[in-house]
């Protein structure tokens, strides 16, 4: 029943049991993931540097860690709000704080370990931040998931939230024309904690402010509920191995995986995970194929996306890391005989019409507020950078009122 809680808790999938005949693997969704694996791990290796092989595999094990830990970022927050629930909140800090202690004295001595061309996530503070991360704050919790959420439901066969991907790349296209005027409006330049303060006071903030917001979260619970649940440190259901293997996965392994293949990304690609960026491309290259000149937006002549527009996705690493993470979810629903669950339901127009929007905002919102809940607030925080934090801040908020709309498209709440 443990494992039954953590998962409703955490993504509103279909509750996982060691009982039940859902459990029995699910060869052809398996073999259908190894083998796309394989072809797709093939044609990166012909295309682009091995490295990226090396990145499609740490993507599969964010998918694998994602589904099989339920680590949801979106009902987290509305757990939090309507049910006074902290499991997920907490976990999320355990999250950033692990990431904080592996991040920081890695950035802040870089040099002095020989890792040199390896940076953090940061990103300046302004108005295009503030209205950004509120706007995915909004939308995360009417299309359903964040992120990566989003990402790796629909690598478990989610067909709801097929919608919601589909609209969040729209989104991002349409968020990359209109960023440069939002850059335009008033704001500072980035303001990285370990320049400005060093390493050992960085990880003192960091840490004291972290576990600050877990303690305020679980005496929220608490006065609510008498007690706090062991929603963080619970017992697998059944052997570790038949866990590992099958999912369900206590919170705590699920932060710790993420973590550490967050570290993986930084060190073998030199910046942090993210996953939004690809969204826009993808969308960019559609309109591109049909004849549309992306140049005409200055966002597409700017360095970094010219270059990802002109070369193949199966260069540009958060394209290839993303479809690692597609291919991983699939590969751990399959192996815990579940894929496709969420989607054995009528999908209701409301319901339809709640992941549009939700996408569309999201997808904007994340390229005003340069990413998402990882690349912004997972990466962006375990870098030090103050626009992580208030991403969250603004997220959160813009969350409220997301979570206030929910009934009225007939969302769970």
């Amino acid at each position: 029943m443990m494992a039954t809680t953590q998962t409703t808790l955490n993504t509103g999938l279909p509750p996982q049991s060691e009982t039940d005949e859902a459990r029995r693997i699910d060869g052809f969704v398996v073999s259908t993931a190894l083998t796309s694996l394989a072809l797709l791990a093939g044609l990166i290796g012909l295309e682009a540097p091995i490295d990226r092989v090396w990145l499609l595999f740490v993507g599969v094990g964010l998918g694998i860690a994602l589904y099989h830990a339920a680590f949801g970022f979106t009902a987290g927050w509305r757990n939090l709000v309507l049910k006074r629930r902290s499991g997920g909140m907490r976990a999320q800090m355990l999250l950033l704080a692990i990431a904080t202690v592996l991040f920081v004295p890695v950035l802040g001595f870089a040099e002095t370990l020989g890792l040199t061309g390896i940076s953090g996530t940061l990103a300046p503070v302004g108005v295009s931040l503030l209205v950004g991360s509120s706007l995915f704050g909004f939308g995360m919790q009417l299309g359903g998931g964040c992120g990566s959420g989003t990402l790796f439901t629909v690598g478990a066969g989610n067909l709801r939230m097929m919608v919601t991907l589909t609209t969040f790349i729209i989104g991002s296209v349409i968020g990359t024309m209109h960023l440069p005027w939002w850059l335009a409006q008033p704001g500072i330049d980035p303001v990285d904690l370990i320049a400005g303060v060093g390493v050992m006071p960085t990880l003192v903030l960091q840490l004291g402010a972290l576990g600050l917001l877990a303690m305020w979260f679980a005496r929220i619970e608490r006065q609510h509920h008498g007690e706090v649940e062991r929603a963080i440190l619970q017992r697998p259901v059944g052997p570790w191995y038949t866990t590992l293997l099958k999912g369900g996965w206590p919170l705590l392994w699920g932060a710790i995986a993420l973590a550490l293949l967050n570290l993986a990304t930084l060190l073998i690609a030199g910046y942090p995970w993210g996953i939004t960026f690809a969204f826009g491309l993808w969308g960019a290259k559609v309109l591109q194929a049909l004849g549309v000149d992306m140049a005409q937006w200055a966002f597409w002549t700017w360095d970094y996306p010219a270059l990802a527009l002109a070369d193949s996705v199966l260069v540009n690493v958060v394209s290839v890391m993303d479809f690692g993470l597609l291919l991983g979810a699939m590969l751990a629903a399959g192996l815990a005989g579940r894929f496709n669950r969420a989607s054995r339901r009528p999908l209701p127009a409301r319901s339809i019409t709640a992941a549009v929007i939700g996408g569309l905002s999201m997808g904007y919102g994340a390229r005003l507020g340069f990413g998402c809940n990882i690349g912004a607030m997972f990466s962006g925080i375990a870098s030090a950078s103050l626009h992580g934090w208030i991403w969250f801040a603004c997220a959160f908020a813009g969350s409220l009122a997301g979570i206030r709309l929910r009934p009225w498209f007939g969302l769970d709440q």
